[in-house]
């Protein structure tokens, strides 16, 4: 794997996908905080329908303070882990009215300071809220890297670091939103749909099936 393929391969992305996004819903920052931080092992439809519910009850932190932690679960219970997650984000409500003026922060050490925000979250949070060039690595970029090559690495971190060195600056604010999304719908796990791949023929897949 070279510049001059990953260079072709983040223009056939981006000729295939002119506009990528989140696949959450949401209008503010804090919208979007709050999605990702229910999302963690959920689908993002399955957050989509319990934001669908909270939203136009409580999309504020003092909204959300003012539902009550009992309030806050009723309209997140749908979702795996709800118990948690309603915590973090009642904590997190307290934090941004507290410390930041009711505001979603636009730096990294800010937003993981946040009850159940990691790095992953805090990268979502500046890149697709802030438009900062942040490159999020969960489970589908992490595969996509290794497989591809991109930007292979033993853990999140690493590939992150390589994704941030070796993605060309013109495709690095929607570089995140490209793999995870070619991960989800194309370069799935079980079975990669390399037949239907647009960069099948960049990429440097061994065991490549032709479906």
């Amino acid at each position: 794997m070279n510049a001059e393929k990953r260079h072709a391969i983040f223009t056939r992305l981006r000729e295939h996908m002119p506009e990528p996004t989140t696949e959450l819903n949401w209008t503010t920052p804090f919208e979007l905080l709050t999605a990702v931080l229910l999302s963690a092992q959920a689908t993002d439809v399955g957050v989509n329908k319990a934001t669908a519910r909270l939203f136009p009850v409580a999309n504020t932190p003092q909204a959300i303070i003012d539902l009550g932690i009992d309030g806050l679960k009723q309209h997140i219970k749908t979702i795996g882990l709800y118990n948690t997650k309603a915590e973090n984000l009642m904590k997190t409500c307290h934090i941004l009215i507290d410390k930041h003026a009711g505001e979603v922060p636009q730096t990294r050490a800010a937003l993981e300071a946040l009850p159940g925000v990691g790095r992953k979250t805090a990268n979502v949070i500046l890149n697709t809220a802030f438009g900062q060039p942040t490159i999020a690595v969960d489970t589908h970029i992490f595969r996509v890297s290794n497989r591809t090559r991109i930007a292979p690495g033993k853990d999140v971190v690493e590939v992150e670091k390589k994704l941030m060195r070796h993605v060309p600056k013109e495709f690095r604010q929607d570089a995140h939103h490209w793999l995870i999304l070619h991960g989800r719908y194309t370069c799935v796990a079980r079975k990669p749909r390399c037949g239907s791949c647009v960069i099948e023929d960049l990429c440097e897949f061994k065991d490549k099936v032709d479906l």
